[in-house]
């Protein structure tokens, strides 16, 4: 297991068994990690060689994995990378709720940054992805979407 792998898992935690159960069928579905491993990346390039760096890698995945929580539940998605989603086995409550916990799990890690740039970045960037999801709830079955709608909900949606 990698040091980032560590770190994924260990920050995860609850007291609330349902939390940890959900949180680790998700984090172990794997993926890529290109987030995290390009946050290590840009990082070391720039000098930093902390262990905060890692807990910051650590962060952005768990951005990105309520993201995918929620979004599965909203798509009313069953499959996500061959697996079952995590609210086809646990539901929709379920998924939202800790999806919800990984959010603020991300931004308790951002406090330990010390950097209000890191929070304010962060914070916003978080914003515009639930905007992004917004707009894709309200746009499905619009079959008169324009391109220019149709770029507005992807770009929303990776933050850019």
């Amino acid at each position: 297991m990698t040091v980032l792998d560590q770190v994924i898992r260990q920050d995860l935690g609850s007291q609330v068994p349902l939390v940890n159960t959900v949180g680790e069928y998700i984090i172990a579905g794997g993926g890529k990690r290109i987030r995290p491993l390009l946050t290590i990346l840009c990082g070391k390039v720039l000098g930093n060689h902390s262990e905060l760096l890692y807990k910051m890698a650590a962060m952005v995945e768990y951005i990105h994995t309520a993201t995918l929580l929620h979004d599965d539940v909203v798509d009313e998605s069953g499959l996500r990378r061959g697996r079952a989603t995590s609210n086809a086995i646990f539901g929709n409550a379920a998924s939202v709720l800790v999806g919800d916990f990984i959010y603020t799990r991300a931004f308790q890690m951002m406090v330990q940054s010390n950097s209000l740039r890191v929070l304010k970045i962060m914070a916003d960037s978080t914003n515009i992805i639930s905007e992004g999801e917004v707009l894709q709830l309200l746009n499905i079955g619009r079959s008169d979407l324009s391109e220019a709608e149709y770029f507005k909900v992807i770009e929303s949606k990776t933050a850019k």
